[in-house]
């Protein structure tokens, strides 16, 4: 359970999509116990203990469903010969065909990455911005340029050399404030990004001499994805109130955003977009058990030349055993 909840902790400061599976109850016999976690990442790699080959790949299954779609959900897993029973929301009841006698509840919960905003310079604005996003639940990083500056609030900080090596998500944001020392280098770095949101805070015609300056270098299409002057319009106000308002243009396009690519899909208020399409799926020949088609998944190549994906190593073992035997029957016929 501890190596689970590291890894958790891993993937959650990189930034990478995760879920979360604990047993919550047990009919024994069963290998689990209540409180045993798991932690499934983006690509199907299970770290913990949740129960075997029984268990896992329909936990695997059902956790990056719960990626792609944001929601949690309760799998009840029950041995052959269950009772059916009745459907409710959120909750998935699998009957595995596996030889056991016991079952088990496993709670999964998806953990999608909190957004990241980048703020660029060491200004009465990015210093303000960076502990106000903190406060909403953003990821904050800063990128500085000489060890004089500094931004607390930053939970990371990079160079702008590094913020033009990044590869950012359409939710994630870079706002540059560097009060035009480095705005130019600065803004064709964070166009690299593909950051959904590049800012700068300077008046309109500071802004306009910047964007000329790099105007030769990302074309015009690039030159207009960058919000100038960013934030929204508040009239007269203070550093503070600047940075208040840019973060409100920040969330606002996040939220578009993520608006748009959730159209017929259901997401708790605050979260983002699914870090993933619904995984496809297949059923094992052997068990008749739905696993997810994952990089990590056991698969086997037919006689046919197709791919075949497998619960566990031993239905793999017995396909391809099966699979030699006709061959065997055939070469001697």
């Amino acid at each position: 359970m501890a190596d689970a909840l590291v890894r958790a902790a891993e993937l959650e400061r990189d930034g990478q999509p995760h879920a979360l599976a604990t047993v919550v109850r047990v009919d024994r016999p069963v290998s689990a116990r209540v409180g045993d976690r798991a932690v499934i990442a983006a690509d199907g790699q299970l770290d913990g203990w949740i129960g075997g080959s029984c268990t896992a790949p329909v936990v695997t299954r059902e956790a990056l469903a719960a990626l792609a779609d944001g929601n949690a959900r309760l799998v009840r897993i029950r041995p052959p010969g269950s009772v059916p029973e009745p459907e409710q929301p959120g909750v998935v009841t699998e009957i595995t065909t596996c030889a056991s006698e016991g079952g088990l509840d496993v709670f999964v919960e998806p953990r999608l990455p909190r957004p990241l905003l980048v703020v660029v310079g060491s200004s009465p604005v990015t210093r303000t911005l960076a502990e106000l996003a903190r406060l909403v639940g953003y990821r904050v990083t800063a990128v500085l340029d000489a060890p004089s500056e500094q931004v607390p609030a930053a939970e990371h900080t990079l160079t702008v050399g590094e913020l033009a090596g990044a590869s950012f998500r359409p939710q994630d944001s870079v706002v540059v404030a560097t009060m035009n020392r480095y705005d130019e280098s600065a803004l064709l770095a964070a166009l690299a990004t593909g950051a959904g949101y590049v800012g700068l805070v300077a008046s309109r015609r500071r802004s306009a001499t910047t964007l000329a300056g790099i105007e030769d270098k990302v074309g015009s299409e690039e030159l207009a994805r960058v919000h100038t002057p960013a934030g929204f319009d508040l009239g007269p106000a203070t550093q503070h109130e600047i940075a208040l308002a840019v973060l409100a243009e920040v969330v606002a396009e996040r939220n578009r955003r993520a608006a748009t690519a959730e159209v017929g899909q259901h997401c708790e208020p605050g979260t983002d977009a699914a870090e993933a399409a619904t995984p496809a799926t297949a059923v094992d020949p052997v068990c008749g058990m739905t696993v997810a088609v994952t990089a990590t998944a056991i698969s086997a190549t037919a006689a046919d030349g197709t791919t075949v994906w497998f619960c566990g190593p031993g239905c793999r073992d017995a396909f391809l055993a099966e699979q030699d035997a006709r061959n065997r029957r055939g070469a001697v016929s």
